[in-house]
């Protein structure tokens, strides 16, 4: 209990120190991910289908984010090529410049786990890897 327990306000920690960086932005975590995934996908754009199951949230919550992020003028809905069934969603020359000044006050905040070295950070996240593949977070 006492492990589960530290995992769980260690993330109220993280989740903490990351909002408080990215609130002069006017992003939340979640947006903020889905910036991140678009600035690194290769065309810098995705079917919303695609990004739920990346993020791995409900596609309820896919279009709330991308309406948002969309008002905000940080991404852009397009139709697909081929699939008219589908909707891109890609990210903005506004949304990649916000993702760099929003990830550097990311990692100006030590990423939320300060107090921790480069080995510490480096074990604790293999421990935590071990046991998300055994709960079968991974493929």
């Amino acid at each position: 209990m006492a492990a589960a327990t530290s995992i769980m306000r260690a993330q109220q920690i993280v989740l903490a120190k990351v909002d408080d960086a990215l609130k002069p932005f006017e992003l939340t975590f979640a947006r903020y991910e889905a910036l991140v995934l678009l600035n690194f996908s290769k065309a810098g754009m995705l079917p919303l289908g695609k990004m739920g199951e990346r993020l791995m949230i409900h596609p309820t919550s896919v279009t709330n984010i991308v309406d948002r992020l969309e008002a905000q003028g940080h991404v852009a809905r397009r139709d697909h090529p081929t699939d008219r069934r589908t909707t891109l969603c890609e990210i903005t020359r506004s949304g990649r410049e916000l993702v760099g000044r929003a990830t550097a006050a990311v990692v100006d905040v030590d990423l939320g786990i300060a107090g921790l070295g480069p080995d510490e950070v480096e074990q604790l996240t293999d421990l935590l890897t071990r046991m998300r593949q055994a709960s079968g977070d991974f493929e």
